[in-house]
């Protein structure tokens, strides 16, 4: 194997391996954004994890972050929850970086 086809090899691991934390932070992302929505919405009990469930699988929808912002988005404002646009976007950052911190510091 030449030096080459080496680090394409590496460059290849270090995208899955990219790709696969860039996933886990995403997911864990939502689990917090849909925990935080439920609170919102006055959701409680086992119907909180019902709810987290909903969130993460909207994410499956279509690629990028837009599937998750609007579910929780007219979830919102069919409950009449007064959470501007912008408000909810922070949210989804914040939760974001607090997640990929997570994930890295359980690589360690």
């Amino acid at each position: 194997m030449t030096a080459f086809d080496e680090r394409e090899k590496a460059f290849e691991k270090k995208f899955a391996h990219d790709q696969e934390l860039k996933f886990k932070a995403e997911a864990r992302r939502n689990k917090m954004l849909g925990e935080w929505a439920a609170g919102l919405l006055g959701i409680t009990g086992e119907a909180v994890e019902d709810y987290v469930k909903a969130v993460v699988r909207a994410d499956l929808a279509q690629k990028g972050d837009e599937d998750v912002f609007q579910k929780i988005r007219a979830d919102f404002d069919a409950k009449g929850v007064a959470v501007s646009d912008q408000e909810l976007r922070n949210k989804m950052q914040e939760f974001l970086a607090i997640a990929v911190e997570q994930v890295e510091a359980s690589r360690t």
